[in-house]
């Protein structure tokens, strides 16, 4: 997250981004309020769920990542993701988007 910024902030201000974009968004699990990981579930229906794992270089840049691999997955799968994360992490949050239109992604999309 951003310097000084707690994690419960920045999904809230995610959703309201989303909200004024036409986005539904979701926040499916809520982790640490101040400190927790996020994980984006991105919904494409019909054409396959992302997750992105947010990311952090050597020098603490704040990136994503596509923790369900390149190519988009089953729902199930995703989902079967998220739960291994969760069982890693139990203080990380969850902020699933539905993404019809298929032209979303972190830090390019609504974000």
């Amino acid at each position: 997250m951003v310097m000084g910024l707690t994690t419960s902030l920045w999904v809230s201000a995610q959703i309201r981004l989303c909200d004024r974009n036409f986005i539904p968004a979701t926040v499916v699990r809520r982790g640490d309020p101040d400190a927790g990981t996020v994980l984006l579930k991105v919904n494409r229906f019909d054409k396959g769920v992302i997750v992105y794992a947010q990311t952090s270089s050597l020098d603490g840049d704040q990136g994503w990542a596509k923790g369900t691999g390149p190519e988009p997955v089953q729902e199930v799968d995703a989902d079967a993701y998220v739960k291994r994360q969760i069982g890693r992490d139990p203080d990380v949050w969850v902020l699933e988007i539905e993404d019809r239109k298929g032209g979303w992604a972190p830090g390019g999309g609504a974000f």
